[in-house]
Order: C-alpha cells, then structure tokens, then sequence
C-alpha cells in the first residue's frame, strides 16, 4: 500500500522579475534532476512527490515518486524559462494560460498532500457535480465528484494537464456548489 506525501522545493527567484507559472514536460524520469538544476540555477520548481514502500528481501524502502510522473511545475521569468529549457530535462515547456485557476487548483493538491490523505492520481477526469468539503481537514476546499465501487471519491482536478488528484470523502461531508 502506497502513503502519499508531498515535497516542495522551493529555490529563491529573483525578486525583481514577475514570475508566471509554467509547466515542464520532462523526459522520463527527470522530475527530481530537474528540481536539482532548479535549486542550482535559481529557479522555484514545485514536485509533489507520494511514498511507495516497498519490500526486497526482508529490507523495507521508502522512495518519493512525483505523483505526476512527466510533470514538473514552474515559477520562472523569461531569464529563467531559457534556463530551464536549455537543462536537457525539459522535453517541452507548457505555458499556463489561465495563471490564477492553476495556482489554486495546484494549491488545492498541495493542501490535500500535506493532510497526509490517501491520495492517488487520477488521469482521466470525470463528468460530476463540484463541491466544497464542508467539514474535516479539508474543510472548505473545492473539487468535482466521482464515484467508484460504491464510495465517494472528490478529484481535485489540475486541468492544465488534464489530470487530478482523488481523495476518499464521506458522502455527508459535501454539499453542491
């Protein structure tokens, strides 16, 4: 069973410069290198990353997995985005039109993993009603409803790239917006 945690890393930005949310399409398997060459190179990278344990031979091991693999989240000005394109990570940088909604929906996600909650990505999302959680550790957060096998499961949806994150919800804790 996997537990689902997030790692933020956060570089300073120069404070001179507005930034605007972008988003890397890495190559496979370079989420965290570049994360690193954010942190070498001055940039604000965000990765949420879940637990997997796993068992080898009688040995437990914990490792962070980005939880959307392929994806890696930006704040960056022009100077930075050159630099980060130019990392040989980056297999195509996504520009964020709708800068304010991402930021929520990103900050919705970030707000659920550190509520240490049974989280999975969902990469299809579905048709449903939109809610706020009206009581619990997420109290007051927005999301679309879905159900599967019979339980109510809330997507806090990032639509920029077209996935989301599911939480487990009861039924009783929502109400229709």
């Amino acid at each position: 069973m996997e537990q689902l945690t997030e790692v933020t890393d956060d570089a300073q930005a120069p404070q001179d410069a507005e930034l605007d949310w972008y988003v890397a399409h890495v190559r496979p398997r370079c989420e965290k290198k570049l994360v690193e060459h954010g942190k070498i190179y001055n940039f604000s990278t965000t990765l949420p990353t879940y637990s997997s344990t796993k068992k080898y031979r009688g040995k437990v091991v914990t490792f962070q997995k980005p939880l959307f693999p392929g994806y890696v989240f930006l704040q960056l000005n022009r100077k930075t985005r050159e630099v980060a394109i130019q990392s040989n990570y980056v297999a195509n940088m996504l520009e964020v039109h709708n800068q304010e909604e991402f930021k929520e929906q990103l900050s919705d996600i970030l707000f659920a993993l550190d509520q240490n909650l049974d989280i999975r990505v969902e990469p299809m999302i579905g048709k449903g009603n939109r809610v706020m959680i009206k009581s619990g550790s997420l109290q007051g957060q927005e999301g679309w409803v879905e159900d599967r096998f019979g339980m109510t499961t809330v997507l806090l949806r990032l639509d920029f790239i077209g996935q989301a994150a599911a939480i487990k919800v009861d039924a009783s804790f929502l109400e229709l917006i």
